[in-house]
C-alpha cells in the first residue's frame, strides 16, 4: 500500500502520517480509528496479553513502562549464550530483503558480530506495529524508512544494558567500557562476550534515552551486505507459507465464482466426493457477497481434482459484469468532462499556445502473480471461549488478518496467533483490507469443524485462481491537451484522469479519498514540474475488485508525465535531459542529482550507439525516493526491444547498497513487464479473460537488459526502495523508442501500429 502512494504510498500520503505521537491520525483518534476499521471488516490487530505486557505492568524485568511496544529491546533482540543474536523484524519478507536490512541497522548500534546476526518475522503483537503509522503494515517501501531510527534506538538500549551488566560483574563506572564485534572490552583488555551478559542485561532497566552513533563511525550500515537468507533460498531450504505442513492437516482448493458475486445456483458434488482422498465438499461466503465452493481432501492433487469434478451452475443474475470494451468506452465518455478536481489552473492560453499536444493514455487493469500462490492454513483447538485460532501464511498486515480471523471464526483476539511465514512475493497483493483470502481460509475451516473435521486446514489457491479471481491494478484513462512555447514552457495542461478508487469501500476511504479525489491515483501528477495544470479525476464503481500494485499510482502517472514532458522536448529541439534539468532548476537537488549520476555513468550524450538504437531518459520519485533510468533501446523487426539500463538512485543513505541495487533490478523488470505484449487484463461479460502466465505475460529473464545501478552518497534517513525502480522504466523504454520511430507511445503494453 503507500503512505504516499504514498497516501498510503501503498496505502499512501494519508497514511504516512496516520498516527503521531500524541495519537492522532489527521484528527482521527487511535481509538475511533480501530473502530471505523473493525466496522468495516479490516482491523489493527489481535494484542495478545503477554506483549502488552511488555508496555509496562506486568511487563518482564527490565521493561521501561515509559516506552511503547515498539521501544522495548526485549521483543526484537535475543542473544543466545554462545552470542548469537536474533533480531526479530516488524516486516514481511518477500523478496525485498528487509530480513536483512533491519537486522543491520539494529547490529550497528549494538555493536554486534555480523557473522552472528540472524533473523526471525514478527507477529500481530503491539511491539511489531509500524511505529509511524501505528498498525501492522509492510508496504509504501516504508520497512526500512520507518523503522530506520526504531531499530538503531532498539540496538543502542541492548548496547547499554550490556555495558550496564559488565559494569556490575566487574564493579566499575559503565562509561569506562567499551564494545566491538559482540564483546565488552573492559580494563585492562578484560572482554566479556553478549553471550555471557544476556540474561543478566535483560533483566535490567530499559535505558529511555540513549546516544546514537555519528554516520561516519558505521561500520555495518551502508556497506553491500549479503542477504542472511541466501544460503536457505539458493539451496532450496527456505520455507514458505505454502509450505506449512502440520499433523493431519487437510488441504481445501475453491471452486470461485466466474463472475465477482456471483453464487452457485446448483452444485453436483458426486463426482468430486468420488474422488479419493476427498473428504468434505462445502459451500462458504465470498468476501465479495457471492459464495464459493471448497473441496477439502489429504492433499492438494485430490483437492484440485475433486474441484475440477464439481458441476456448478453459476447464477449471476444482478451481478455487475464488467466488459473491458464497453468500459473503455464508459472512460472516454467520461474524460471529455471535468471531474473532481485535484489541481485547479487556468488554462484559457490553451487556444493561443504556438505548440499543442493532444494526448489520450490507456492503462490495463494489471494481476500482482506473486511466485508464490496464495495460501493460508488456519488450526482451530477448544471450545467455546476458549477456542484458540493459529494462523501460518506469508501476510503484509498480521494485525488485519488476526482480526479478521477473530471476526469469523468467533474467537477472542487474544485467542488468535498469526505465524508469519516468508512469503514468495505480493507487490501489494498480500496486504488486502478484506482479508480475503484469509477470510476464506477460516469460512473453510469453520465450516470444517462444524461438518465434524476437526483438523487444521491449508487453503491453497492455484495461480489460476488468483489471477481470475484476485485484486488487480485498476484501469485508467488519461486524457491530456497541452499548450507551449518554442521554449517548451508549459502555457496551459488541462488533464483528465479515469480510473477506480482503491480506497472506495475500504477503512482507508475516509482519509485517501480528499474532495472526491484518491490521492494514490494522483501521486506522480505534476510534480516535480511546475507546471499550471488543472487535473480532475473521475472514479467509477465497476464490479472489479482493485488494490494497490507495486508502486501503485506511479505505474501510470510516471508514464504519462515523462513521455509528455520528453515530447516537449522533442518538439522544441531540446535534448531531454537538458530539459529536465532546466524544469528542475534549484527546487529539485535530488532528482537532479539521480539524472545526472544515471547520464554521466551510461555515456549518454559522449559515446556513440550502435546504429538502430536510440537513447530513452526518465526519472520520477516515489514514495520519496527518485530513480532516473537512461537506456538503449532498437525497434527490430516492429517489435521494441531494450537493451541497456543505467539507473541512478537518490534515497538518501542507502543501508544496503546490495539490497537497493536487488530491488532497482527487480523494479526495473517489473516496469519492462508493463510493456510487453500480453500485460494485460481484460474482461468479458464479467468474466477475466487472462488465466496464467501462458495468457498474461511477466517479463522473463531473456527479456532483462543489461542492467547498471548507482546511487548518489548521502548520509540523510534513507527513503524507501521497495517500489521506485518500477515507474520511470517503461517511459524511459518509451521515450527511446518514440525516437526511432518518431511516434510518441500511449499505451500499456506498447502498441506500435
Amino acid at each position: 500500500m503507500h503512505i504516499t502512494t504514498d497516501m498510503l504510498h501503498d496505502m499512501p500520503q494519508g497514511l504516512r502520517t496516520l498516527m503521531d505521537d500524541s495519537g492522532t491520525a489527521g484528527g482521527t483518534s487511535r481509538r475511533s480509528f480501530l473502530k471505523i476499521a473493525t466496522a468495516s471488516g479490516f482491523a489493527l490487530g489481535a494484542f495478545p496479553a503477554a506483549v502488552l505486557a511488555q508496555a509496562g505492568g506486568e511487563a518482564a524485568s527490565g521493561a521501561n513502562a515509559g516506552l511503547r511496544p515498539t521501544q522495548q529491546p526485549a521483543a526484537f533482540v535475543h542473544i543466545d549464550r554462545d552470542g548469537i543474536v536474533t533480531v526479530t523484524i516488524n516486516r514481511l519478507d518477500f523478496g525485498q530483503g528487509v530480513q536483512t536490512g533491519l537486522p543491520m541497522v539494529l547490529a550497528e548500534e549494538l555493536d554486534a558480530d555480523w557473522s552472528k546476526v540472524r533473523s526471525m518475522h514478527g507477529n500481530a503483537d503491539p511491539a511489531y506495529v509500524d511505529p509511524v503509522m501505528g498498525f501492522h503494515l509492510t508496504g509504501g517501501s516504508t520497512a526500512i524508512k520507518h523503522s530506520y531510527t526504531q531499530y538503531r534506538e532498539l540496538g543502542a538500549r541492548t548496547r547499554a544494558m550490556l555495558l550496564a551488566a559488565a559494569a556490575q560483574r566487574w564493579n566499575v563506572p559503565a562509561d569506562t567500557l567499551s564494545t566491538q564485534a559482540g564483546q565488552v572490552i573492559g580494563p585492562r583488555g578484560r572482554k566479556l562476550g553478549y553471550g555471557e551478559l544476556a540474561d543478566a542485561a535483560m533483566k535490567l532497566p530499559v535505558p529511555q534515552a540513549v546516544a546514537l552513533k555519528d554516520p561516519k563511525d558505521f561500520r555495518i550500515i551502508g556497506r553491500a551486505t549479503g542477504r542472511i537468507d541466501a544460503r536457505a533460498k539458493s539451496s532450496g531450504m527456505q520455507a514458505y507459507g505454502i509450505d506449512t505442513r502440520l499433523p493431519g492437516m487437510l488441504t481445501a482448493v475453491v471452486a470461485h465464482p466466474p463472475v465477482f458475486g456471483a453464487k452457485p445456483a446448483s452444485v453436483d458434488d458426486s463426482a468430486a466426493k468420488a474422488i479419493r482422498g476427498v473428504r468434505a465438499v462445502l459451500r462458504v461466503p465470498s468476501v465479495h457477497g457471492g459464495e464459493t465452493v471448497a473441496v477439502l481432501a489429504d492433499g492438494y492433487w485430490p483437492a484440485k481434482q475433486g474441484r475440477d469434478a464439481l458441476k456448478i451452475e453459476w447464477d449471476s443474475a444482478g451481478v455487475g459484469k464488467v466488459d473491458s470494451a464497453q468500459q473503455l468506452a464508459q472512460y472516454r465518455e467520461l474524460a471529455q468532462k471535468p471531474g473532481a478536481l485535484k489541481y485547479d489552473a487556468d488554462v484559457s492560453k490553451l487556444g493561443s499556445a504556438p505548440h499543442k499536444i493532444s494526448a489520450e493514455y490507456l492503462f490495463p487493469y494489471l494481476a500482482h502473480t506473486p511466485m508464490e500462490p496464495l495460501n493460508c492454513t488456519v488450526r482451530l483447538s477448544g471450545q467455546g471461549a476458549a477456542t484458540r485460532a493459529e494462523l501460518w501464511l506469508g501476510t503484509q498486515a498480521p494485525g488485519w488478518e488476526a482480526a479478521t480471523a477473530a471476526r469469523i471464526l468467533g474467537v477472542e483476539p487474544k485467542n488468535v496467533q498469526v505465524n508469519v511465514q516468508m512469503a514468495g512475493g505480493g507487490f501489494g497483493r498480500r496486504a488486502t483490507p478484506t482479508s480475503d483470502y484469509v477470510a476464506e481460509a477460516c469460512q473453510i475451516a469453520r465450516a470444517a469443524r462444524a461438518a465434524g473435521l476437526d483438523a487444521p486446514v491449508r487453503m491453497v489457491w492455484s495461480r489460476e485462481d488468483d489471477v481470475k479471481g484476485g485484486y488487480y491494478r485498476p484501469m485508467h484513462l488519461h486524457r491530456a491537451e497541452i499548450g507551449f512555447d518554442d521554449q517548451g514552457r508549459v502555457l496551459a495542461w488541462d488533464h483528465v484522469l479515469v480510473g477506480q478508487s482503491i480506497a472506495h469501500g475500504t477503512a482507508f476511504e475516509g482519509f485517501m479519498v480528499k474532495n472526491g479525489v484518491d490521492g494514490t491515483a494522483v501521486e506522480g501528477m505534476k510534480e516535480p514540474y511546475d507546471l499550471p495544470m488543472r487535473l480532475s479525476v473521475h472514479h467509477p464503481v465497476l464490479n472489479a475488485p482493485v488494490l494497490w500494485w507495486r508502486s501503485v499510482g506511479s505505474t501510470h502517472t510516471a508514464f504519462v508525465m515523462e513521455t509528455l514532458i520528453d515530447e516537449i522536448a522533442r518538439t522544441t529541439n531540446q535534448d531531454p535531459v537538458e530539459y529536465r534539468l532546466k524544469q528542475f532548476g534549484d527546487k529539485h537537488a535530488r532528482h537532479a542529482a539521480a539524472l545526472k549520476l544515471a547520464v554521466d555513468k551510461s555515456g549518454y550524450g559522449k559515446r556513440q550507439l550502435a546504429q538502430g538504437r536510440a537513447w530513452g531518459v526518465a526519472v520520477h520519485e516515489s514514495f520519496e525516493s527518485v530513480v532516473a533510468y537512461v537506456v538503449e533501446a532498437s525497434v527490430q523487426d516492429g517489435v521494441p526491444k531494450l537493451h541497456a539500463v543505467t539507473a541512478g538512485v537518490h534515497c538518501n543513505l542507502a543501508v544496503n547498497p546490495k539490497s537497493v541495487e536487488a530491488q532497482v533490478q527487480g523494479g526495473a523488470l517489473m516496469g519492462l513487464g508493463m510493456c510487453l505484449p500480453g500485460a494485460a487484463i481484460t474482461f468479458k461479460d464479467g468474466v477475466v479473460e487472462q488465466g496464467n502466465f501462458n495468457d498474461y505475460t511477466v517479463a522473463r529473464l531473456t527479456d532483462m537488459p543489461t542492467l547498471a545501478v548507482h546511487i548518489v552518497p548521502s548520509a540523510d534517513a534513507p527513503t524507501g526502495m521497495g517500489e521506485p525502480g518500477v515507474p520511470p522504466l517503461a517511459p524511459a523504454f518509451a521515450n527511446a523508442v518514440a525516437r526511432l520511430t518518431g511516434k510518441p507511445l500511449r499505451e500499456l503494453p506498447f502498441k506500435l501500429a
